[in-house]
């Protein structure tokens, strides 16, 4: 936590990023060592050069530059958290405890994305999540498998049994009552969001697929961003080691997580999960579901002031006006910031699909660094809080 003060009674804008990271595995497949910044091609290549290090350094720069110049007319407070990639459990109670040092009149946070390089665009809505791990038990050790394959349960097999349970053919989440919370997008939403420029065979190309796959009845962008998802994010069990092992595992193991949609509360669908899983779990085999960490989706109106500075922050750097647009990944703070500090979030973004975050060679291009700092100095010097 830091701050800068101008004055007890001026506004004050609080900037929130994070500096943990996602593991960097698989190692072999990056290009450079991903904890040693290394600048090619007009990149920085490092895990963490977009989510989020990278980008709070654009929000750093930008205010060092505000101070330096003498322009800075309203306090300022800094929190960065080493939580974020497992679901920020301390920062919660941190912001209960600490409400009156964190009271702010808005929030701004570089941890979002633009559609592209010459498309700018603000992050209006983010998805919620809720995370879970599953065990599956059947016999009480590994088995051979030619002696008992056919006549014991494999534990394996139910578990892909169950998770294949969880969607329809219409790719619709199975769990009873699971939209009952989920609000269908206006006619003009949708009207706003089928504007945007969206080149379906790029997108497959760039991630290198033949078909798209979805909940039917809605668009790609409206899939990815609007409507809840489930998705098995880790599977194992048996013998995965080199050669064969003819073995039917005693237990299988999966990491799942549904993105939720505002109005979707993460603690009610991570109960109705549970509750799901074990109504349908076979007798010969036992399910254990832990809960992991969740969090709230969250809606930023355009007609909030800051969020009107940010279009002027993205218009100069960017020489055009940023499109608003809802963004499919989850921050689950932002909910709680709300929830906590009664204060709204703007979400001021310069990450690109093709920086890679999660993934081996993340980067981030140089050029979008100057630009983002642009933003963000334009955002201080024409905010009215």
């Amino acid at each position: 936590y830091a701050e800068k003060r101008v004055g007890f009674d001026a506004p004050t804008v609080l900037i929130y990023g994070h500096y943990d990271v996602m593991p960097a595995e698989p190692l072999d497949l990056w290009k450079s060592d991903p904890f040693e910044p290394e600048v090619r091609d007009g990149h920085v290549f490092a895990r963490g050069a977009d989510d989020d290090k990278g980008q709070s350094m654009i929000q750093l720069k930008a205010f060092e530059y505000m101070v330096r110049e003498g322009h800075l007319r309203h306090n300022v407070k800094f929190i960065l958290e080493g939580e974020e990639e497992i679901g920020s459990p301390s920062l919660n109670a941190f912001l209960q405890e600490h409400r009156e040092l964190l009271a702010c009149d808005v929030i701004l946070v570089s941890d979002t994305s633009m559609l592209a390089p010459d498309l700018p665009s603000l992050t209006t809505g983010l998805r919620g999540l809720a995370y879970w791990e599953i065990e599956v038990t059947g016999p009480n050790r590994d088995l051979h498998s030619g002696h008992f394959g056919g006549a014991v349960a494999n534990p394996i097999n139910v578990l892909c049994s169950l998770l294949a349970r969880m969607t329809d053919e219409d790719g619709r989440i199975t769990i009873p009552g699971f939209y009952d919370e989920v609000e269908e997008l206006s006619e003009e939403e949708r009207r706003m969001l089928s504007e945007i420029p969206f080149d379906e065979e790029r997108y497959k190309q760039a991630i290198g697929v033949r078909a798209l796959k979805g909940e039917k009845g809605y668009s790609t962008i409206e899939r990815n961003s609007c409507r809840p998802s489930f998705d098995v994010c880790g599977i194992w069990g048996g013998y995965t080691g080199e050669g064969s092992k003819t073995v039917l595992p005693s237990k299988a193991y999966a990491k799942v997580s549904c993105r939720l949609v505002p109005h979707q509360q993460h603690e009610k669908i991570s109960r109705m999960f549970v509750d799901y899983i074990e109504s349908i779990v076979p007798d010969y085999v036992q399910v254990k579901v832990t809960p992991m960490h969740g969090g709230e989706g969250y809606v930023c109106p355009i007609t909030l002031p800051a969020y009107k500075a940010a279009e002027e922050g993205f218009t100069k750097a960017f020489g055009r006006k940023p499109l608003a647009v809802r963004r499919g990944g989850s921050i689950p703070i932002i909910s709680d910031f709300e929830k906590i500090l009664g204060t709204k979030t703007v979400l001021m973004g310069f990450g690109l699909e093709s920086n890679a975050i999660h993934s081996p060679n993340e980067n981030f291009p140089l050029d979008m660094f100057r630009k983002g700092i642009e933003a963000v100095v334009e955002f201080h010097e024409s905010v009215t809080l």
